[in-house]
Formats: C-alpha cells, structure tokens, sequence
C-alpha cells in the first residue's frame, strides 16, 4: 500500500474537525441567551474584545507582511508563502476560539439558573468549538503544503517549507499570547485591588469600571491568545517530527507524525461525547482528557503495528516512544491538577497562611509553585532517556507528537475555562441571584485548574519539541555536539539562560505599568462619578478598555521583537556553535519559569476561590485581602508571562532553524 494514499487520513480527519466544530457552534448559538440586560452585557464584553483583536492584528499585518519579505529575500519565497498562510491560520484559530467564547459566555450563565449539568455542557461544547478548529486547521494546513511541496527526489524540501508556516503560526501566537495576556491581567488587576481589596465590592459588580475591560481580557487572553498559543505548540511539535523523520527514515518518517496527529483528532471526538458532569465538574474534564488519551493510545498501536507490516522501517519502538509522551502529558497534568486544584492540600495551605497576611500568602504559593517544577522537568527528563533509547533523535520528536496528539481535547478544556468566568461575571453583573453566582463559581473553579493542566501541557510539548528542533538545527548547520567548554558556546548558553526570566520580567513589568494607570483611572471614576457606589450612575467602561487596548499593544512590542532578534544576534556575532548553546540555555531556564509561574499562579487564584467559598472568614475578611493580593501576583504569572514562555522557546528555536544556512555562512566568529 502505498505510503501516500494512507496520508490522506490526514486531511479527512482536518476536515472532520472542522464539520464537528462547526456543527458545536450552531448548537451552542441555539442555546437561550437570557435577558435583555444579559444580552447587553455580552454585548458590550463582544464589541470590546473584537475591537483589540482587530487593532492587534492590523499591527500583526504590518509586522507579518515585513518578515515574509525578508524571508523571501534572503531565504526561498515559497516559504514566505507559507509563512503568510501561518499567520493567518494562527490568527484565524484564535478569532474563531473568541468568537465562540463570546456566544457561549452569556448562555453559560443562563444556562446555570437551571442547573450546573447544562451550563457545564454550554461553556465545554463552547470550548470544543476552538479545540477542533485548532487542530483542524493545523492538519488542514501542513497536508496542503506537504501535498504541493512534496518532492520526492529530496524527501526534506516540504518539511522545510513547512518550517515557514509553523515560524509564522509561533511568531503570531507570541504577539497574540503577550498582548492578550498583558490586556487581561491589566484589567483584572485594575478591577481587583480597587474594586474587592478598595471598595469591598464583589469581583463582577457592575459598579465596577474595569468589569467590562475584565471579562473582555479573558476573550482576548485566554481565548483568542491561548489558542493561537496552543495551534503554534501543536505545528512546531509535528513539523520537528516531520524533519527529524526525514532525516532518520526518509518519506516515512516525514508522514508518520501527520498520521498520529490525525488518530488524536479521531480519538478527541469520540472524547467529547464521555465529557458530562456526574460528579464535579473537574471530575468530567479530567474523564474526558483520560478516555480521549486511552482511545488514542489504542489507535496509535493499531496503526504502527499495520504500517510495519508493509514499511520494515517503522518499528513499534516508535509506538512506545510516542506512548511515553503521551504518559508523561498525563503525569504532568497530575501534577499541575495536584498543585492548583482547589481541592488539594497546596492550595489549601496557601489560603490558611493569608490569616498572617501578604507576605506568608505569596511565600507559601511561590514554594509550592517552585516544587511542582520538580515532577514535569523529572517526566520530559525520563521521556527524553526511554525515547532516545527506544527510537533514537526521532523518538524524542515522536515522543513530543504524543503529548500533544489530543489536543483538541485539551485545547477545549482550556478554552471552557474563560467561557465560565465570563458566565460567572455576566451572572453577577445581571443580579441573577447567589445561587447561580455559586453554581458558576464551581464552573469557574474546574476551568483553573483545566487551565492549568493546559498549559502544563504545552509547556511540556514545546520542551520535547524545542529539544527535537535543536537537534535539527544541529543538523543543518552541521554541528556534530555541542562544546560546552568552547567559550563562545559558552557564553551563548549564558545568554539563552538569561532571555525567558528576562523577557518574562517585559511582560510582567507592562502588566504593572497598563495596571497602574487603570487602578489610577477606576479610582477617578469612583471619586468623581456621583452615585456610582450607590448603584444610581454608570461608570464608564470604555474608558478602561481603551486603557487595557492601548497600553497592551503598545507593551508586547520589545519582548515579542526581541525573542526574534536575540538567537540572530547570537548566531551571527558568535556564530553557530555558540547558537546551538543559546538554545540549549533557553531551553533549561525558559521550563523552570514556565511550569513554575503557570502553577504558582493557578494555586494563588484557587487559593483566593477557596477563602470565597466561605471559608476563613469568606469574602470581605482580612484572609480574603491577602489572597487576592496575592492572586493579583499570580495573575500575569499564569495568563502572563508563564504561557508565553513555551512560545518564546518555540519562535527562538524555529528562527535558529529558519536561518540556520544563513548563520552558517555569514557568522562573524566561525
């Protein structure tokens, strides 16, 4: 049987995707939106979301259109074409996650005053809709340039077309990542220490400015921005694959990964329909994300052990290779479920030390933060040793492959994680009473902790990729091994440790600056606005999602520039070697941060949920106070700088492979 008619599961199952999520989406459109004055409210979060989204992406146009230029220069203009179709894919992924979100939110919260089963099933299937258009224009997408750049006389020339379209999805998920995340966290710190710590007021009472800039963040952040996040996770991880198995099996190897990427899509939809709420709604989640993970192991075998029969290069060491990953996916969710979960003793524990204050808050989360580090560096550690010895450099790249496999699963979890608190914040803006407030305060706890899990997730995946990548890049430029003890490799590893802590502190620090003037400017509103801590005045919401917009683009400038400005500096001024070291030194510092900012501020925010419930005083108690300060920490920690560090590792190591013929030729020091 020919290698390439099986192939062609991979564009079906990128089309089935799509039919299912399409479908979700008029289902969910279907779904009663509520009254009046909740229709008013989505409305408003909708008509602040797509107005950043269509600023964000004129810019992105700009910036988009000058790099395709360049690469078609200096580089081959087929992969600048493929570099403008990532892009837009990228961008379209995040749209379409938004999109939805902004419909399902309000009916989330309708659906709660009947009861947590249907709002639950709401604010999932909204979800599922941007975890199948994901993956779906993923594998759409590297199939229809697989299939036009395919050469047979040079098995790695569409592989390395392909590079181009996963350089363009990473470096617009970077943009989109950064600016969504500095817009959110601008927004919910601004809402947050002036309206709960300042005023006493609840989270989402509509007397509050920055509510509607808030609930727009989540969109623009965590949907729009954590979409095209993950989409650049889930290419970058195939298109490593893809090069590595060229390089090890020819064809083969190029359309194996494909292939598995295309049984995970399969194997998430049959996932989806095991998603409802017997229990908790965390309890569901974590169901569907095992069932989905079983199915898919069970069809990887199937296939490995069928296309050996035929193609005697494809062993089923590479099925285990690729089982470790998808084991070592699940460990880490373990670990970041353990770690955030409301539940569970760390979160606990860091709401019974805000009864001392602060400072006992944000020490116990950083610690407990800085140990969950420990498990996931231990798993892709153990991965990286079983994959290599199983298969060899394309074990490792198989092993990245099943981590991500399911992400269409994943991808929904996390994206149902903004949808109900959106739902959350329209139920309390609406006065739809403490009983629905509560029911979709449970949602919103199981969506942290999802979120979580998601990240841990792509973190991981980009660290078994970017590892695969660098072995690619060691390739094309001819590096054997990397000299630790060359001083110029030496110092490039110096300078890649240094890049994901300092980039993050960018981020970080335009979230407190954007945070700054919008907790100065929800302050103003409140002296100067008569009447609006009575009830009696509007206060003005546009006013803070101008602020949040604004200062957002302008912030996510220098950190998203520099990511791909910094390994062209080190590999044309030290060279290539030093490059190989650069990378490597990103690598180890870049999962140190990631893991540990995404779960300490995972645990920090369901430590303040926690203390919510009723708990230690509930809400309005010094304990209270405490924790949301300390949440208020965590925030650009998890929605902030911690997810955006897998992408920054991704883009790095994608633009050393881009340029890596480049660098080679035209390096200052050999």
């Amino acid at each position: 049987m020919n290698i390439h008619t099986i192939f062609m599961i991979t564009p079906i199952s990128g089309i089935a995707s799509i039919i299912v999520a399409i479908y979700l989406y008029f289902h969910v459109k279907s779904q009663n939106a509520g009254t009046d004055k909740m229709k008013d409210i989505s409305a408003a979060i909708r008509e602040g979301a797509v107005a950043y989204l269509k600023r964000q992406y004129m810019t992105l146009a700009v910036f988009s259109a000058i790099v395709a230029v360049l690469i078609a220069v200096f580089l081959d203009y087929n992969q600048a074409i493929a570099y403008i179709i990532g892009s837009i894919c990228s961008a379209l992924a995040g749209f379409l996650g938004m999109d939805i979100a902004l419909h399902a939110n309000v009916r989330t919260a309708q659906a709660a005053r009947k009861g947590l089963k249907k709002a639950f099933s709401i604010g999932f299937y909204g979800g599922a809709v941007m975890g199948l258009a994901v993956v779906g224009l993923a594998l759409i997408g590297v199939s229809v340039l697989y299939y036009v750049y395919y050469d047979p006389s040079n098995v790695s020339y569409a592989p390395n077309i392909i590079l181009g379209f996963s350089f363009g999805a990473s470096s617009i998920a970077l943009f989109a990542k950064a600016g969504g995340g500095i817009y959110t966290k601008t927004a919910d710190i601004g809402a947050d220490l002036v309206g709960k710590v300042e005023m006493n007021i609840p989270e989402d009472d509509p007397r509050n400015p920055a509510v509607i800039a808030d609930n727009v963040g989540d969109n623009v952040g965590d949907v729009a921005g954590m979409g095209a996040d993950l989409y650049d996770s889930y290419v970058a991880g195939v298109l490593a694959a893809m090069i590595i198995g060229g390089l090890t099996l020819g064809v083969t190897g190029v359309i194996l990964p494909l292939l598995i990427k295309a049984l995970g899509i399969f194997a998430s939809i049959i996932g989806l329909l095991f998603v409802r709420v017997k229990g908790s709604p965390g309890s569901a989640l974590n169901r569907g994300t095992y069932i989905t993970c079983t199915i898919f192991a069970v069809f990887a075998f199937l296939l490995i052990y069928y296309l050996g029969i035929y193609y005697p290069e494809i062993e089923m060491n590479l099925f285990y290779a690729t089982l470790t990953g998808l084991i070592v996916g699940i460990i880490i969710g373990l670990t970041s479920d353990y770690y955030t979960s409301i539940d569970r003793t760390p979160a606990r524990k860091t709401a019974e030390s805000s009864k001392t204050g602060v400072a006992i808050n944000i020490l116990t989360g950083f610690s407990y933060g800085s140990i969950s580090i420990v498990p996931p560096l231990l798993g892709i550690a153990i991965a990286t040793i079983i994959a290599f010895q199983l298969a060899g450099i394309f074990g490792i790249a198989m092993s990245a492959v099943g981590i991500m496999a399911t992400a269409a699963m994943i991808v929904s979890a996390d994206a149902y994680g903004p949808i109900v608190d959106n739902a959350k914040g329209i139920a309390e803006q609406s006065g739809l009473g403490e009983e629905v407030i509560a029911r979709a305060d449970k949602l919103d706890a199981a969506g942290n902790t999802a979120k979580a899990i998601t990240k841990g997730f792509a973190i991981s995946s980009a660290g078994l990729t970017v590892i695969a990548l660098l072995v690619a890049y060691a390739e094309i430029v001819g590096i054997e091994t990397i000299n630790f003890m060359d001083p110029f490799v030496m110092a490039g590893t110096i300078i890649g440790i240094s890049i994901p802590p300092f980039l993050s502190a960018l981020m970080i620090l335009g979230v407190g600056k954007n945070a700054f003037r919008m907790i100065e400017e929800v302050r103003r509103q409140f002296k100067q606005i008569p009447g609006l801590m009575e009830g009696k005045a509007q206060p003005d919401y546009a006013r803070c999602v101008d602020i949040a917009t604004k200062g957002a683009l302008k912030e996510l400038i220098l950190p998203s520039v520099l990511t791909i400005a910094t390994p062209l500096a080190v590999g044309f001024i030290l060279g290539k070697n030093a490059l190989g070291g650069f990378l490597a030194g990103s690598i180890l510092s870049g999962m140190v941060f990631a893991f540990l900012m995404s779960n300490a501020g995972g645990l920090w925010d369901n430590a303040k949920k926690y203390i919510e419930d009723g708990k230690l005083g509930g809400k309005g108690s010094d304990a209270h106070k405490a924790a949301v300060a300390g949440d208020t920490v965590g925030d650009p920690f998890k929605d902030t700088a911690g997810p955006s560090i897998n992408t920054l590792l991704v883009v790095m190591s994608l633009t050393a492979s881009m340029f890596a013929e480049l660098i080679a030729l035209h390096a200052l020091i050999g």
